[in-house]
């Protein structure tokens, strides 16, 4: 897919994406420990983060972080002695969160904590147990029928320990308080579309560092599934709820060609126009779904108690696709060229944000006269200019009550060119803008 023109462009290369996704890759991650920690520290080489650390066993609204995850090593030896499993190799063979065991296991005993699909029978799967002790290996199911019978050895050194929770957080401020909000994962191991949201809001992040100018402040939190979203909120949930205008929960953005939209539980807020606004531009319009309280960590932002505007903008949208959660959403699966894509759109809809404006008419009684303030050709025509028209849309809103992105769905006209005639009318002092 390529994306309409009007983008700022950036300046990563494809290259740099590709690196920054190789670096990460392959990491073993879970929702605690060393592997997020150091992603976040390659992650801040792109987008400096400060690092929020939540003790284990901190209260979090009806949740309590759990004890910190260390993996050591685990493996699986065969009765010929082949070692197998081994999540030095593939971090998904490990149950993630898996408790630790030592011990020789008939061919039978060591199939009761195997987890394998069937349906996809050359896929390794994907499997969590954060909250309920157990042990266990993920294999394909090829690879499990042809196990032979006898006696395997299995080493799961792994520890859970009073540690923390860690949180990336990056701010950029702007000549507002008003704040947009980017959420992205940090707990996925090796599954490309997963940890694509990481790599797509890192280099945002060095994009708005780099605008000229920001009106809106936009905070970047790069935290684990669920449990990281619900303790951010815990500590920055009440500044949120005061000073949020948008937010977006990035996920899914490495692969598929069609951009999907998750409205936010509200439906109709800034977050949920802009977004449509921009993708409604793209050569292949997106896939739009209304709020389903399942999925990603818009369903904690969006909880009743903080009800925030926040959506979400993927690609191929989580549990949509076949690779899903499986060794499939490899490397083979994300291009770099995809990502920039993302960064491209994402951008658009932040700018959308940024430039999005209320004014009020300072000539409010019929249309001002425009070519005397040299806004308006002076030979009259059949056609009138697509600058011109963007003017008197803008003029004939300018009610105080009406923002761009209001004007812009009533008119078909681009938020982007509505801004720039927002800028010659106040210029022109036709216009002034509306205090919030």
């Amino acid at each position: 897919m390529r994306t309409a023109p009007g983008g700022d462009g950036g300046p990563e290369s494809l290259r740099e994406i590709g690196l920054l996704l190789d670096r990460i890759w392959p990491i073993l991650r879970s929702i605690t420990g060393e592997g997020v920690r150091e992603t976040l520290a390659i992650l801040s080489e792109v987008a400096p983060l400060q690092r929020i650390e939540v003790p284990s066993a901190t209260r979090a609204f009806d949740w309590t972080v759990p004890p910190e995850w260390v993996v050591r090593e685990a493996y699986v030896i065969t009765p010929t002695g082949e070692r197998i499993l081994d999540v030095r190799e593939n971090g998904l063979h490990l149950l993630n969160y898996s408790a630790p065991f030592r011990g020789r296991l008939t061919r039978a005993q060591l199939d009761e904590h195997l987890h394998s699909l069937p349906d996809l029978p050359q896929a390794i799967p994907y499997l969590t147990s954060y909250y309920e002790p157990r042990w266990g290996f993920c294999i394909s199911q090829r690879q499990r029928e042809e196990l032979p019978e006898g006696d395997y050895e299995v080493v799961i050194d792994t520890e859970h320990i009073q540690g923390s929770l860690s949180i990336g957080e990056a701010v950029l401020p702007g000549s507002e308080a008003g704040e947009v909000l980017i959420s992205t994962y940090t707990c996925h191991p090796a599954l490309a579309n997963e940890l694509s949201g990481m790599v797509v809001a890192a280099f945002l992040h060095r994009r708005l560092s780099r605008w000229p100018a920001r009106r809106l402040t936009y905070r970047f939190v790069f935290a684990p599934a669920t449990i990281g979203a619900i303790a951010y909120l815990s500590l920055r949930g009440e500044q949120l709820r005061r000073s949020l205008l948008a937010g977006y929960v990035m996920t899914c953005v490495g692969a598929g060609e069609r951009f999907t939209f998750k409205r936010s539980r509200r439906g109709d807020t800034l977050a949920d126009r802009a977004a449509l606004h921009v993708l409604g531009q793209l050569p292949e319009p997106p896939r739009v779904l209304d709020f389903f309280p399942s999925g990603g960590d818009e369903r904690q932002y969006c909880s009743p108690g903080f009800n925030l505007p926040v959506a979400s903008v993927m690609r191929s949208m989580y549990g949509s696709y076949p690779e899903y959660h499986t060794s499939l959403d490899d490397r083979e699966l994300v291009t770099p060229a995809t990502l920039r894509e993302s960064i491209d759109v994402y951008e658009r809809i932040l700018r959308a944000l940024d430039e999005n404006r209320r004014y009020v008419s300072r000539v409010p009684m019929c249309e001002p006269q425009l070519g005397a303030r040299g806004l308006y050709g002076t030979l009259g025509s059949r056609d009138r200019a697509a600058p011109t028209n963007a003017l008197l849309w803008l003029l004939n809103y300018a009610d105080g009550e009406h923002d761009l992105l209001a004007v812009a769905g009533k008119s078909g006209i681009a938020l982007a060119e509505l801004a720039r005639a927002g800028v010659l009318c106040r210029e022109a002092g036709l216009v002034s803008e509306a205090v919030a």
